[in-house]
């Protein structure tokens, strides 16, 4: 009699938990007014603690990420239930309202920060949360925050959460915000098939030239290498409608003008963070190459990227001076 007992509160505890829906996304916190206090209140994870993306929620990489200190990121896209992304050649997923990206840095093991970018039926708005010491939640930080941490490399640096305002910066395009990773060009084609068999996205985009994996830097040409690192540490200011549009220097992995990409390229509006150097690319001299220069920098005013860095990449740098090395 015991068994059978035993056996039948397994059979309802089993039950039970069958008909418990699994955590679902909260769809009006994505598109209502206002910016939830909380990453839980999204309902992106189905436990915030293991970081496991809730049901709809997708996990992707991109093929060479933004340099961002050493810190290890986690990406996942939210679509609500019966919506799907739409292909755009080899340019940027056109994602529906309600739609989300979520990205979150780690160092060391540790979750620093969580930011969010949410489709909403005016246009995409981004927030940033700071996750709290027992990496059990994180919480809305409209001001942004400065955190000392230690990269990996052993440098001791003030890490910059950025504030609201600033995440406008680098993910401006026409004046609007809009999302600037998950490119096609930028996304593996597995992971694309995968998405649109799953009914996500409405086809596969046909990518001719694809940006190479970053660990995978040695065995590609040098040229597709740094111009990957370029793409996504640069481009997505330096660009026509982006906020270094002034410049005259776009260095999107599209571009083919050997001028817009700097060769020979005099300054426009570098200021002093010309260093007194003429051409934004010297071929065959980085030492003498204006983004060489301003990619190395930490310096206030002349460091490129201005945003989203405490230190220096220096496997980007390297490979950016092995390209203008080989230029003739």
């Amino acid at each position: 009699m015991k068994l059978l007992a035993a056996a039948a509160a397994v059979a309802a505890l089993s039950l039970a938990a069958a008909a418990t829906p699994a955590p679902r996304v909260n769809d009006a916190a994505i598109t209502a007014n206002g910016f939830p206090a909380k990453l839980s209140d999204y309902g992106f994870f189905a436990d915030g603690a293991g970081h496991r993306p809730a049901a709809g929620v997708t996990p992707y990489r991109v093929q060479t990420p933004l340099w961002s200190d050493g810190t290890d990121k986690s990406r996942f896209v939210y679509l609500p239930a019966g919506t799907t992304a739409r292909a755009q050649g080899e340019g940027m997923l056109d994602l529906p309202v309600g739609a989300a990206l979520v990205k979150t840095f780690a160092l060391n093991g540790k979750r620093i920060e969580t930011r969010v970018l949410l489709h909403r039926a005016d246009g995409w708005i981004g927030l940033p949360y700071v996750w709290n010491a027992e990496q059990t939640e994180a919480t809305l930080a409209l001001a942004g925050k400065r955190i000392d941490l230690v990269t990996p490399a052993g440098a001791a640096i003030s890490y910059a959460v950025p504030n609201k305002n600033q995440c406008k910066e680098c993910h401006a395009s026409g004046g609007q915000v809009t999302p600037i990773g998950p490119k096609a060009r930028n996304l593996s084609a597995e992971w694309l098939r995968s998405f649109h068999e799953a009914g996500r996205l409405d086809a596969v985009p046909s990518v001719a030239r694809r940006v190479p994996l970053w660990e995978d830097r040695a065995k590609v040409p040098i040229a597709d290498a740094a111009r990957g690192w370029l793409d996504a540490n640069c481009a997505h200011c330096h660009k026509p409608d982006g906020a270094a549009s002034n410049s005259g220097l776009y260095l999107g992995w599209e571009v083919t003008d050997a001028a817009a990409l700097g060769v020979r390229k005099r300054p426009v509006a570098a200021g002093r963070g010309a260093g007194n150097l003429d051409f934004a690319i010297f071929p065959g001299d980085p030492d003498h190459s204006i983004l060489a220069y301003r990619i190395a920098s930490l310096e206030g005013g002349v460091a490129m990227p201005e945003l989203g860095r405490a230190s220096v990449d220096p496997d980007g740098l390297a490979i950016v001076r092995a390209w203008i090395t080989a230029m003739r």
